[in-house]
């Protein structure tokens, strides 16, 4: 039962929380340990429904056993990354791919491209974690967003608009390791969304890409809104 618009809570660098219309806990790419901005909520929470991973690099899946275990989470992870998890011991694991759908009782995800790298870092050992993701995510009530991960613009982006539609989409827009607001600028447009979080900006000096920028840079778009969320702020999901 649809109770509530839900909500998405920006944990920083590329992680988020979203309390779902039917009230459902996801986490996605939830970096706590280490993460300087993480909430303390997060790092206290001891129940969560799912984690979504799209992509093995530390600030993404390094804590994704340990938050598993912690809150009984089922997470979803593209097949490569799923298996790293598993021999790590991780049972409740569902694997991926790009272009599948997982169908979590009422809400869908769905993996799609993402242009960006993947390395698992494991002790002093780098391996491959497999190609890295976004989602896209469809509620309970209906309403569909769009997780882009750490991504660069790319031309297919207008296929996940016609795909899709989503109404939102979390986006990096830092620069040096993902987007700056120039890509992001474009990402919008080719996504042809309504609503924009940006995400992976910020947190380290060199991360200097401001969703100031990316509001500046759509200023012909004045239907667009860019949300502008410090760590920890949170955004409701509205209804359709």
């Amino acid at each position: 039962m649809v109770t509530t618009q839900g909500t998405i809570t920006w944990l920083g660098f590329g992680g988020c929380l979203i309390e779902t219309p039917g009230g459902k806990t996801i986490l996605i790419d939830p970096w706590v340990k280490n993460n300087p901005v993480c909430p303390e909520q997060i790092r206290q929470m001891e129940q969560a429904d799912y984690i979504f991973l799209t992509h093995a690099h530390r600030d993404h899946a390094e804590d994704a056993v340990w938050l598993a275990e912690k809150t009984g989470a089922t997470v979803v992870a593209g097949w490569e990354l799923a298996f790293l998890l598993q021999k790590k011991g991780l049972s409740a694991v569902l694997p991926i791919n790009k272009g599948g759908t997982r169908k979590l009782g009422e809400i869908a995800v769905t993996a799609v491209h993402a242009d960006h790298s993947g390395a698992y870092v494991d002790g002093d050992q780098i391996v491959y974690g497999g190609e890295p993701m976004g989602f896209v995510i469809t509620f309970e009530n209906s309403y569909t967003i769009y997780h882009a991960g750490d991504t660069n613009v790319f031309g297919d982006m207008a296929l996940i608009a016609e795909l899709y539609e989503p109404k939102l989409a979390l986006l990096p827009i830092g620069d040096v390791y993902t987007m700056s607001p120039r890509e992001a600028a474009k990402a919008v447009r080719l996504l042809n969304v309504e609503r924009v979080m940006p995400t992976h900006f910020g947190v380290l000096d060199f991360l200097t890409g401001r969703p100031s920028e990316l509001a500046r840079l759509l200023a012909d778009r004045p239907d667009v809104t860019v949300h502008d969320v410090e760590p920890g702020g949170t955004i409701s999901l509205g209804w359709l």
